[in-house]
Formats: C-alpha cells, sequence, structure tokens
C-alpha cells in the first residue's frame, strides 16, 4: 500500500517494524561501499593480461620507439581504435595518460590562461564567467568548474538529455556563459542517453559566446549492460554543418576498460581545438606515456578486441544491476516513495526519495555501515535544492554484497520516508 495512503496508527506500526529491522542490521556490523563508480576486482582481472605487455623487446609501433620522448598526439594504431568506436576520423584524435578528467581540466584551465581559438581574450580576464551544468550530473565535473571560480548554472536533466528550451534561451542571451558539461550516452548517474534531437539542437543552437564550448564526457560509450553498444552521435560533422566547427570537445578514456590507475585517456576534436591543446600542453610535458599505450594497442588488437572486451564486462556487472533493481523494487516497490533508473549502460542508479528526505536517507544507511555518495552530490556546489537524489553505484562490491547493501538503502529510504509523513 502506498505511505500516502496509510492512517496515522498504520505509520506508526510501520515505522516500528522498520525500527525493529533497522536495529537487526546494526547488530551485523556491516562495512559496505557503493559510493564510486570503481570496477571490481574481477572487472580489473579481466585486464591481468595488460600487466605483460608490451614485453621485452616489443616497443616499436610503426617507426616510433615508444621508450623515447616525443609523440605528444599517441599512438596513430591506438587512436585508430578509438576513433572507429567515436566514429570520427583518426586523425582528429589524440591519446594521452591515464585520466581523461586530466583532459577535462587542461581544457578549462587552458581556456582561463589562454583563451580558445575563438577567443578575444583568456577567460581570465572575462568580468563573469558562467556555465552549464546539467543536473544530477557528474561530481567531478562539478569539481574542475568550481575549483577555476566558474559560476555554475543547473540545468535538469530528463531521460533524453537536457531541458533544450531552457539550455537555448540561456546561451542565447548570456555571452558570459562559456561551456557545458553533457554525458551524452549512459549520463552518471541517470544511465540517461541524449535523442539525436537533443544532439542536433545542442550543435545548431546559437550562442551569445563566440567560444562556447561543450565538453562532451563519452566516459560510457562503450559500458553496455546489453547485448548492443549504443550508436555515436556524429556531433563535429553536425556543429562544422551549422558553422560551429570548434563547440564540441569529446574526451574518453580506457580508465573501466582496463586499469582506472593506468588507462589511457583522448580527446577527438577539430584540428583548430587539437592544435591548440597540443600547444599548451606540449609546454607541460615532453609527451604521454607511450609504453602504456602500446600494451593497450597489443591488449586489444583492435576496436572488435576491445568490444569483445567490454562484453566481458558487461556479464560482471549486469547481474549487480538486476539485484540492484530487486532489492530496491521489493522494499520500495509497493509503497510509492521512491524511483530509480534503470539504465541499459554506465555505472550509476539514480534513487529519487522522498523531498527532503535525501540526506537522512544517507544518513541512516552509514550508520549501518553501508557507505553512499553524499546527497546532493549530484549538484553544483553539492546542494540538491530537493534533497531527493541519491547516486548508487553497484559495480565495486561482490554480488551478494550488493543485494544486502540495497537492501538497507530501500530500508532507510522507507524508514525517513516514514518518519517525514509523521511530522
Amino acid at each position: 500500500m502506498a505511505l500516502s495512503d496509510l492512517s496515522a496508527d498504520d505509520l506508526g506500526r510501520l515505522e516500528s517494524e522498520l525500527v525493529s529491522e533497522y536495529d537487526s542490521f546494526a547488530e551485523r556490523g556491516l562495512s559496505l561501499d557503493l559510493t564510486r563508480g570503481k570496477p571490481s576486482p574481477e572487472q580489473l582481472d579481466l585486464s591481468e593480461r595488460l600487466l605483460s605487455l608490451p614485453g621485452e623487446g616489443d616497443h616499436l609501433a610503426g617507426k616510433t620507439d615508444v621508450r623515447n620522448y616525443g609523440g605528444g598526439a599517441g599512438l596513430p594504431e591506438l587512436r585508430a581504435i578509438i576513433a572507429e568506436l567515436l566514429g570520427v576520423d583518426a586523425g582528429r584524435v589524440i591519446a594521452q595518460d591515464n585520466a581523461s578528467l586530466s583532459i577535462m581540466y587542461d581544457l578549462v584551465a587552458f581556456s582561463m590562461l589562454f583563451g580558445t581559438p575563438d577567443s578575444a581574450r583568456p577567460w581570465k580576464d572575462e568580468p563573469t564567467l558562467r556555465w552549464l551544468c546539467p543536473v544530477p550530473g557528474y561530481d567531478r565535473h562539478f569539481g574542475i568548474t568550481e575549483a577555476l571560480g566558474i559560476e555554475m548554472i543547473p540545468v535538469p536533466l530528463g531521460a533524453t538529455g537536457p531541458d533544450m528550451d531552457e539550455v537555448e534561451r540561456l546561451v542565447a542571451e548570456d555571452p558570459s556563459i562559456k561551456g557545458m558539461w553533457c554525458v551524452p550516452i549512459f549520463s552518471n548517474p541517470t544511465g540517461a542517453t541524449y535523442d539525436d534531437h537533443t544532439v542536433s539542437r545542442l550543435a545548431r543552437m546559437a550562442t551569445a559566446a563566440p567560444d562556447f564550448r561543450i565538453v562532451w564526457d563519452n566516459a560510457y560509450v562503450v559500458h553496455t549492460l546489453t547485448g548492443d553498444f549504443p550508436k555515436v552521435p556524429a556531433v563535429d560533422e553536425l556543429a562544422a554543418e551549422a558553422g560551429h566547427p570548434n563547440r564540441f570537445l569529446q574526451v574518453c578514456s580506457t580508465s573501466k576498460i582496463t586499469f582506472a590507475g593506468a588507462g589511457v585517456s583522448f580527446l577527438a576534436a577539430s584540428q583548430a581545438n587539437l592544435d591548440w591543446y597540443l600547444a599548451h600542453a606540449g609546454v607541460r610535458s615532453i609527451g604521454p606515456n607511450k609504453v602504456n599505450q602500446l600494451a593497450h594497442l597489443r591488449f586489444f588488437g583492435d576496436a572488435d578486441g576491445l568490444r569483445a572486451h567490454m562484453q566481458e564486462h558487461r556479464r560482471s556487472i549486469a547481474p549487480k544491476f538486476e539485484a540492484a533493481d530487486a532489492a530496491l523494487t521489493r522494499r520500495l516497490g509497493e509503497h510509492a516513495v521512491a524511483s530509480w533508473t534503470h539504465p541499459e549502460g554506465g555505472y550509476f542508479i539514480d534513487l529519487e526519495v522522498v523531498d527532503g528526505t535525501a540526506t537522512e536517507t544517507v544518513r541512516l544507511a552509514k550508520e549501518l555501515g553501508v557507505a553512499l555518495t553524499p546527497a546532493g552530490s549530484a549538484y553544483p556546489y553539492g546542494r540538491d535544492p530537493d534533497d531527493r537524489h541519491i547516486r548508487l553505484a553497484p559495480t565495486l562490491p561482490p554480488l551478494a554484497e550488493v543485494r544486502t547493501a540495497m537492501d538497507v538503502v530501500g530500508l532507510c529510504a522507507l524508514l525517513a520516508a516514514c518518519r517525514a509523513s509523521r511530522t
């Protein structure tokens, strides 16, 4: 029965039952972690062979000796694999070190210090800087713009992308809005994938700032939870046709494909953007880790090899998402106090609880030994105005622990909702 249909006496009895269950969990001394979207040890084991690659005596990629300096754009052969996955020309992809987050920081920091190829002056010399942030969104994106002093403007994210009427209105009238974060495929944390209409509008929209940029984070482009891989939109072609060839800055990495601390990151963009990026990156580094790039090239072989590897990941983590959904349904389904996403890819589930109870749900779970990402982390400055979103990351724990942790989350969400209904 829906919680809203219960009488005061029934609510009191339900709360007593939930408290009794809560106390039973407290006696178990749990220590479970659903905070970050980390690969499990089982997933990391899928790439164990990478530790022996490229191997003694294997140090040439074409004519490039990967042990030496240079090669700031990375190995062409590995770039070609990623270019095929993104549907772009291999000449417009560069390979860097392990973290796409580093590239994204560079993109914004270089713009602050030097401006972009389309800027009249460095962004730091602008009187005001603003950035659009689809929400719920990725906290580390928000951390970059916050650290660099850029004011963040939340815009609602739906099942097919951000509220484009709001996005178009804001960028058309405000030249201080210099950019926008986007995770277009299996978005963090909702799992939303932008539809073609949304992508087209982002590519074609008029902006008051001539140097407006969209950081297009393809972090989950091959992280399917089904047997199929999503279609990757040709955003650069769409933008160029509309007269905005430098609008998109596409990033991705192998951090959740192979080893999070020893992956390879990539940037795909227009030639003008790549020349700009490499000119500034070349001052701080003489070149990326090409030995690691060669190891990845040997490990994958080609794009089909990478796709096959990702199906092994799917077989490892898809049962965890199914278990999470089953546990939440069992706990919350009949009471109409929460909803949650059912992603077809990516690493997260977005749980929406009763307004004003997300922080309390996280606190209650922590008391039972289940660590969750702080409520509000999917919003700029950590402030969810409705206090209702909780990001759940089921990939790291073993399957049995996912079942237990999600049962605890459901219990805590229901208990918090019950108490809120009685006040």
